[in-house]
């Protein structure tokens, strides 16, 4: 039998979260299951028995899926199998390996395979604010060295409660909605969106949301220390080969401090461009790796060399000397420029630069058939408004090949979107932006809001309050602590922290943070970082609106005009007609597209077109069929025919109604054509529908001032 040990974690609500180890993939180096309610996954962890001395990085991989058998689903399409990961996949993917890839220690080399899955799906509990805390159990049951354990939840605001772990119904309702990672001591990633909140409110549920990640990680020392320490020991002597190394080649590290150290701080001082900047530091490596005939297999080791001087030369200059690479202040923002209806023929664009950074981003508006369509494990869905973003290698002056979309471009579209979609006021439009970055040298997904603002704006929707964003950088030592504002690529690489947050002039929208060098951040410190953010927004926000001071009153005339109204469910059947006659009759002589979705009460009619008047006339035909008239309402009606006992009028095109020769007026007629003729425009009154012969009940005469009885 397995032998199986447990932890339980216990909410404030009452619900508990299971951690479990020993009975699923023991072939894994590490595994672990977290259970809450009915909602399970399970992580494992694979370490290579290599050491990859070749690369300078972590080889860390994360994979998240979703079984469709966790939620009772069999997948869609001609193969019925899982297929690539979808979106929302890939998105809690990067929210693990962000938490996690600071915390391994920089001697640490080994590739590592995290893969976590969603077994069973409980719909009263999202799984991604439970994927970190799977991973962190996993990786701390293999005993893999890593500053752990960390753990992540997801933490919403719902009627001014906080809640952990919300089911996607609540979600729907929250004003702030974040997944937020920490150790035990400190703040490590958040990400997130909110509805126009105050900076103080964002700190407040942080620290909410840090007090449910403890009892978390407490959980996982517990059950690591139930575990025997039988598999941990080829991770031993990781360091001490790692340091073997370092002395083996500290010769060539000290060459290269003297021969490039100067030079690169003299490049740093005088305040290049990126691409120049980089030029000259590519000369100085190669005349050194020249001047001593380096060995190939010695290479990875300059390259390591070389950029630890690069970041500390960049680090002394911000702490110790208050110098930025491009001259600016800690507070000061890049150059802004911006331009909007860039494009001609789309329906609405904007160009962005911010110092060195350049998104062209469009707008394009369309019907409810270009809806995305959302169909996954958890949820089915149609977004009205989504946001794709494109990240070239041209932009970076690079060549790489090009395999689909990337994990970073979604990621950045992602932030991107929240920031924008709480803003975006109820229209009957399907809204797709797309953001190509034509330049990057930092913060391109923040310069992406701020031109996506803009276009909004220049296509016609009608955004009262417009967003804008900045990267909030860091850089501690023992004696200072430096916030930057507007950071650049070099800054975001060899600094402490990125901080993304975006926000309208009410609040903030979306935050994005990640802590690179450093083991978390204190409350004093992300309070600061808040506060200075909040200015450089504002600032940014300012020069946005010099360009467009409003939204634009009225559409291009290119983009589609769609007008939206509600049927009584019965006529539905009525406005298609027979085999779909009637209405492709009304789209042929209108050149409209009309669509009918049959909702729980009433029948939904969206017609789409390029010209007002042609979809005045398809709203008219539509409405004929559909006309039921009011009680108590007056209609101009025109008299249709002439009866002894009374007048036919219409008081709708198609509609006609008996007018009695009782209700015509107060004085009694012998003939009606005493008072009416055909063709005649008179107002009628609509008193209802006559319970025995079920039709309309129409009087003229209660519209007229009756008549003064005479005096005896």
């Amino acid at each position: 039998m397995p032998d199986i040990v447990k932890e339980t974690i216990t909410l404030k609500d009452g619900r508990a979260i299971t951690i479990e180890t020993g009975e699923l993939a023991r072939q894994a180096d590490g595994s672990a299951t977290v259970r809450i309610g009915n909602t399970m996954l399970l992580a494992t962890v694979v370490v290579s028995k290599e050491i990859k001395n070749e690369i300078n990085f972590l080889p860390l991989t994360v994979d998240y899926r979703e079984k469709y058998y966790a939620g009772g689903k069999i997948p869609g399409g001609f193969i019925k199998r899982e297929g690539r990961p979808s979106d929302e996949e890939i998105l809690t993917m990067r929210l693990v390996d962000r938490v996690l890839r600071p915390t391994f220690p920089e001697y640490f080399k080994r590739e590592i395979q995290i893969m976590i899955s969603l077994l069973s799906y409980d719909k009263n509990v999202l799984p991604d604010g439970l994927a970190g805390l799977a991973a962190s159990t996993a990786l701390s049951v293999a005993g893999v060295p890593f500053n752990g354990p960390i753990s992540e939840i997801r933490i919403i605001r719902l009627k001014k409660k906080f809640i952990i772990n919300p089911s996607l119904d609540q979600l729907k309702e929250a004003d702030i909605d974040l997944i937020v990672g920490g150790s035990i001591n400190s703040i490590l990633m958040i990400e997130g969106e909110m509805k126009e909140i105050k900076e103080n409110e964002l700190l407040n549920i942080l620290i909410k949301a840090h007090e449910a990640i403890k009892p978390q990680i407490e959980a996982q020392i517990r059950l690591s220390k139930k575990l025997s320490k039988k598999n941990f020991f080829f991770f031993e002597d990781e360091e001490k080969k790692s340091e073997k190394e370092k002395i083996e080649n500290e010769f060539l590290k000290k060459e290269l401090i003297s021969f490039a150290y100067k030079e690169i701080e003299k490049i740093y001082n005088n305040f290049l461009s990126k691409k120049n900047r980089y030029n000259q530091e590519q000369i100085i490596l190669k005349n050194f790796k020249k001047k001593f005939l380096i060995e190939e297999k010695k290479e990875i080791f300059i390259d390591q060399f070389y950029e630890e001087i690069k970041k500390k030369i960049i680090r002394n200059l911000i702490l110790k000397k208050g110098i930025r690479l491009d001259g600016r202040t800690n507070t000061q923002i890049r150059s802004i420029s911006s331009v909007v209806d860039y494009l001609p023929g789309v329906h609405g664009s904007a160009l962005f630069s911010r110092g060195e950074t350049q998104s062209l981003t469009t707008v394009t508006l369309g019907s409810s058939l270009d809806a995305n369509k959302i169909n996954n494990v958890i949820m089915e869905n149609q977004e009205k408004f989504y946001l794709h973003y494109n990240f070239p290698p041209f932009s970076t002056g690079e060549i790489r090949p090009i395999r689909g979309v990337s994990r970073r471009e979604i990621g950045h579209g992602n932030l991107a979107q929240r920031a924008l979609k709480n803003i975006i006021p109820k229209n009957p439009y399907t809204i797709r932006i797309v953001s190509d970055i034509l330049e990057s040298n930092g913060s391109s997904s923040m310069a992406t809001v701020c031109a996506a603002s803009l276009a909004l704006m220049d296509s016609g929707i009608s955004i009262e309050n417009p967003v804008s964003g900045i990267a909030m950088g860091l850089f501690i030592d023992n004696e200072k602590k430096i916030i930057i504002s507007d950071i650049i690529g070099e800054e975001d690489y060899f600094g402490d922290l990125d901080f993304k947050i975006t926000g309208t002039k009410n609040g903030i929208t979306a935050c994005q943070m990640d802590v690179k060098n450093i083991q978390g951040i204190t409350y004093d410190i992300l309070n600061k970082i808040l506060i200075q953010a909040w200015e450089g927004r504002i600032y940014i926000l300012q020069k946005m609106l010099e360009v467009l001071p409003q939204y634009r009153k009225k559409m291009k005339n290119n983009a589609p005009k769609i007008y939206t109204f509600n049927i009584p469910k019965d006529f539905i059947g009525s406005v298609i007609g027979p085999g779909g006659k009637v209405i492709q009759e009304i789209q042929s002589c209108t050149n409209t597209n009309i669509l009918i979705e049959d909702k729980k009460d009433f029948g939904y009619i969206e017609i789409i077109g390029k010209d007002y008047e042609k979809i005045e006339k398809a709203i008219d035909r539509i409405k004929q069929i559909t006309f039921i008239p009011e009680l108590g309402k007056v209609y101009k009606a025109k008299v249709k025919s002439i009866k002894d006992f009374g007048a036919f009028v219409e008081i709708a095109k198609g509609v006609e109604g008996l007018l009695h020769i009782s209700e015509i007026g107060w004085k009694r007629l012998n003939h009606i054509e005493e008072e009416l003729h055909i063709g005649d425009i008179i107002d009628v009154k609509f008193l209802g529908i006559d319970e025995k012969n079920k039709k309309m009940k129409l009087s003229r005469k209660v519209l007229l001032p009756r008549p003064g009885k005479k005096n005896d």
